[in-house]
């Protein structure tokens, strides 16, 4: 294989293998963005839209599962299952806003399932992993996290 220097013009090949193999490539970043955009906007709207919007409703009803009453525990879940994951969506200080969601699916599979069948707690679980990685990895570059960190020599942005 030819080595790449400042005058060479990468072949498709040896573009498509340096995307994939470099540790902070856009590869890493493009996941962030899809992991970020996905789970985020299926939390805001499969669970947290439906709690803000039927809020009155529910609110005298909702488990207590932490002991801080009904209408505090939903007001929790909302804030995280739709303002922290439009935070999340956005790249805008994702790690802070995956922490209420990382506790809140915790809360869920961990107190509010716990005696129920595994197919009860799973939806919680599956959405913990991609709020947990995000927690870990950030945001990466295509976010509002990678765009205020740029002159930042972090690579984790967020």
């Amino acid at each position: 294989m030819t080595k790449l220097n400042s005058t060479t013009q990468p072949t498709l090949i040896q573009r498509v293998r340096l995307w994939a193999t470099t540790p902070a490539g856009g590869g890493r970043d493009v996941g962030l963005l899809l992991l970020r955009v996905v789970t985020g906007l299926l939390m805001m709207t499969q669970h947290g839209w439906g709690k803000l919007s039927r809020y009155d409703e529910r609110a005298a009803t909702w488990a207590d599962p932490i002991g801080v009453g009904s209408e505090l525990s939903l007001a929790l879940a909302v804030f995280a299952e739709f303002f922290c994951a439009a935070f999340v969506v956005a790249g805008l200080a994702t790690r802070a806003a995956a922490i209420p969601l990382v506790i809140t699916m915790l809360v869920a599979a961990g107190i509010v399932h716990w005696d129920d069948p595994f197919g009860k707690k799973e939806m919680a679980l599956l959405f913990l992993m991609p709020f947990l990685t995000l927690l870990f990895a950030g945001a990466g570059r295509y976010s509002i996290d990678g765009w205020l960190h740029s002159g930042d020599d972090k690579g984790s942005h967020g």
